[in-house]
C-alpha cells in the first residue's frame, strides 16, 4: 500500500469531510503446543505430556541403507505458459519460467520472468512423527519422465525410499493451467499418522524495475474464512512468525505474481498451520522470508494439495474459487467490503474496452474517464442545483440568525422551516465531490495490483502503472483541478476559505500524486477537464438565479465654503437694446 495515497484522501477528507479511521490488523494469536519447527502438532501426533510447549528434538537419523545412489537432476516440464522444473532432490519446484510475461527491468526486457529465487524449495517435504523429523527434502527421488510437454493432461511420478519409510509424488499437470495438482502417499507412518512440512520457499524473485515498490508488496497471504497479509517487510531479522490454522490455502505473493498451496480439493486435509522466519542476518524490511506450512497425515499416509505459480490474473484466480482472488488485494483493511467491488468493476470495464474496442490501455482511459462524467452528469447537476439554492438563501439565512442569536432552539426551527420553503437540501452540494471519490480510489488499486497493466506504455509515458518520470502528466492534473476549481466559483460571492482551496488543493494534489501510477493521474486529468463545460453551465444558471449586486450611483458631494470667502452676486443678463 503507498503511504503517499493514503495521505492525499487523508488530506482530502481532512479538508472536506473530517478525519478519516485508521484501520490496524489484529496481531496473530500465540499458539501453544507447537514442534520441533514450531507448528501447532495435531491431535492425533500431540498426547497429553506433549500438550504443553516441549524443547526442540532433534532431527531422526534413519539408517541410510537403502538411500538412493543416484546423483540430482531436473525434470522439465514445458507447456504454453510456463516452464517449471523440479528437482529429483526433495521433488521440488527450483524454476517457473513464465512465457507471457518478461521483465520490466531495463537490463531484461527481452527475457520472460524466472519467479524462483535460487535455491528456492518450494514444494520441499519434511514429515514430523512422532518426535522425529524425517527431511525428504534431502532425499533423492526416482522420476518417471525426464521432460515432459503438456499439450494434454500430463503425469510425473517421484518415489523414494529410506529406512523402510517410502514416499510416493504424483504431479498432474492440466494445458491452459498454471495449477500443478499434488498427491502423495508415505508407508510406514504407524497408527498415529504425522505432520507434513510443505516448503513455500524464502520468496519471490525481483521481475520489476521499480524493485522498492514490488518488494513493499512482498508477502504471505492466508485464507481462513477471510484472507489475511503479513508483509516481510514488516517482519524484524531473526523474528518468527507462527499463526495457527485451519487454511484454505497459504501464497507468498509480490506486487503481479504469486506460489500458492493449496488445500481445496474434496477430500484434501486443510493446512494447519503456517511459520515464516527471517534471518538474523537479514537487512532492516526484508524482502524474504522462510515459510514453511503444515498439513497433517493420516494413517494410511496420503496426502493431497494443488500448486499455483503464476501472474496474479484475476479470472485465472476467481475460477479457482475459495476466495483465492483475495490473494490480490483491492482495498485497505476495514474498508475492502467497499472498495473491492468498485476496483473488481473498473478492472473488468479496462479489459473489456481494451480486448473488444481493440484500444491501447491510454484511450481507454481517456473513454472511461469520459464515460464516468457522463453517468455521473445527472447527478452532478442535481447537487450542484441544490448548491445555488443554497447560496440563494444565504442572505435569509444571515437575517434569521440575527434575529434568533439568542435563541438556538428557534433558530434550527426556522432554518429548517426555510429549507423546506426553498427546497435546499444543505448536504445537496457535497455529491460533486463524493461521487467520483469510490472510483478514484478503486483505480488506485486498480494501478497498483492489475498485471494487464503492468509495462503498457502510452504516449510519452513509459508504464502507466508507474509515475511519469517527466512529471508531465501529474502537473497537467494539477492544472485541470485549478480549471476546475476556478470556473466552479464563477457567481461566488468572495470566500477567504474557497479562495485558498483555489490555490492550495491543485498544487497539494499536484505534490502527492507526482509518483503515483501515470494512468491514474492521466484518469484524473480527464475527469477534471470533462466536468469544466458542466461546472461552465452551472456558473451561469448561478449568475442567473444570483445577478451580482449593482450598486447605486453616490450623489456628488456639495460644495464647501471656504473661510472668509464671499459668494460674488449673480450676474443679470442685460437685455440688449434695440
Amino acid at each position: 500500500m503507498d503511504r503517499r495515497f493514503l495521505l492525499a484522501m487523508a488530506l482530502m477528507a481532512v479538508i472536506f469531510f473530517g478525519p478519516g479511521l485508521l484501520f490496524k490488523r489484529p496481531p496473530p494469536q500465540p499458539i501453544v503446543a507447537v514442534d520441533s519447527l514450531g507448528f501447532p502438532r495435531p491431535d492425533s501426533v500431540v498426547d497429553d505430556a506433549a500438550a504443553a510447549p516441549q524443547a526442540a528434538p532433534a532431527v531422526s537419523d534413519l539408517p541410510q541403507d537403502t538411500l538412493l545412489a543416484v546423483p540430482e537432476d531436473t525434470v522439465v516440464v514445458t507447456s504454453e505458459l510456463y516452464q517449471y522444473r523440479f528437482s529429483t532432490r526433495g521433488g521440488r519446484l527450483v524454476s517457473a519460467v513464465l512465457a507471457d510475461y518478461t521483465y520490466t527491468i531495463d537490463s531484461l526486457k527481452s527475457q520472460n520472468v524466472e519467479l524462483m529465487l535460487p535455491g528456492s524449495d518450494l514444494l520441499a517435504l519434511r514429515l514430523i512423527v512422532g518426535r522425529d523429523t524425517l527431511r525428504l527434502d534431502d532425499w533423492v527421488f526416482l522420476p518417471t519422465a525426464e521432460t515432459i510437454t503438456v499439450d494434454q493432461p500430463a503425469r510425473l511420478g517421484l518415489s523414494a525410499t529410506q529406512g523402510g519409510v517410502t514416499v510416493t509424488l504424483d504431479y498432474r499437470f492440466e494445458p491452459g493451467t498454471y495449477q500443478v495438482a499434488v498427491t502423495g502417499s508415505v508407508t510406514g507412518l504407524g497408527p498415529n499418522g504425522g505432520l507434513l512440512l510443505i516448503g513455500m520457499g524464502p520468496g519471490l524473485a525481483n521481475t520489476e524495475e521499480n524493485r522498492k515498490e514490488n518488494t513493499r508488496e512482498m508477502g504471505f497471504v492466508t485464507r481462513n474464512g477471510g484472507s489475511d497479509l503479513t508483509r516481510f517487510s514488516s517482519l524484524d531479522p531473526g523474528e518468527t512468525v507462527i499463526e495457527p490454522g485451519p487454511f484454505e490455502w497459504v501464497a507468498i505473493k509480490s506486487k503481479y505474481f504469486v506460489t500458492a498451496v493449496l488445500a481445496v480439493d474434496e477430500g484434501a486435509t486443510p493446512l494447519s498451520g503456517v511459520t515464516a522466519s527471517v534471518p538474523l542476518t537479514a537487512p532492516k524490511n526484508p524482502e524474504t522470508a522462510d515459510l514453511w506450512v503444515s498439513q497433517p497425515v493420516t494413517a494410511d499416509g496420503a496426502f493431497r494439495y494443488r500448486l499455483y505459480a503464476g501472474p496474479l490474473e484475476y479470472p485465472r484466480l476467481k475460477a479457482i474459487g475459495h476466495g483465492f482472488d483475495d490473494v490480490n488485494p483491492y482495498g485497505w483493511p476495514g474498508l475492502k467490503s467497499i472498495i473491492r467491488p468498485v476496483a473488481v468493476a473498473a478492472r473488468w470495464v479496462l479489459v473489456w474496452m481494451h480486448e473488444t474496442l481493440n484500444l491501447p490501455y491510454g484511450w481507454v482511459l481517456i473513454l472511461f474517464g469520459i464515460l464516468i462524467r457522463i453517468v455521473l452528469w445527472p447527478l452532478n447537476q442535481k447537487a450542484m442545483r441544490s448548491s445555488i439554492r443554497m447560496q440563494a438563501v444565504q442572505p435569509l439565512m444571515k437575517e434569521m440568525q440575527a434575529k434568533y442569536k439568542d435563541q438556538p432552539e428557534k433558530l434550527q426551527k426556522e432554518t429548517f422551516k426555510l429549507y423546506k420553503e426553498h427546497n435546499v437540501n444543505p448536504l445537496g452540494g457535497c455529491w460533486p465531490m463524493l461521487l467520483p471519490f469510490p472510483v478514484l480510489i478503486a483505480l488506485f488499486f486498480v494501478f497498483q495490483n492489475t498485471i494487464e497493466l503492468r509495462g503498457v506504455s502510452f504516449l510519452w509515458l513509459p508504464d502507466l502503472a508507474q509515475a511519469d518520470p517527466l512529471y508531465i502528466i501529474p502537473l497537467l492534473m494539477g492544472l485541470s483541478m485549478f480549471a476546475v476549481s476556478k470556473v466552479g466559483q464563477m457567481g461566488m460571492e468572495p470566500n477567504p476559505q474557497m479562495k485558498t482551496m483555489l490555490y492550495v488543493m491543485p498544487v497539494m494534489m499536484t505534490v502527492l500524486f507526482a509518483r503515483f501510477a501515470s494512468g491514474l493521474n492521466l484518469y484524473y486529468t480527464v475527469q477534471n477537464l470533462v466536468s469544466v463545460p458542466q461546472q461552465w453551465l452551472l456558473a451561469k444558471e448561478r449568475l442567473k438565479a444570483n445577478p451580482p449586486k449593482k450598486d447605486k450611483p453616490s450623489a456628488p458631494p456639495a460644495k464647501t465654503e471656504t473661510p472668509g470667502h464671499q459668494p460674488r452676486p449673480k450676474q443679470l443678463k442685460r437685455k440688449k437694446r434695440r
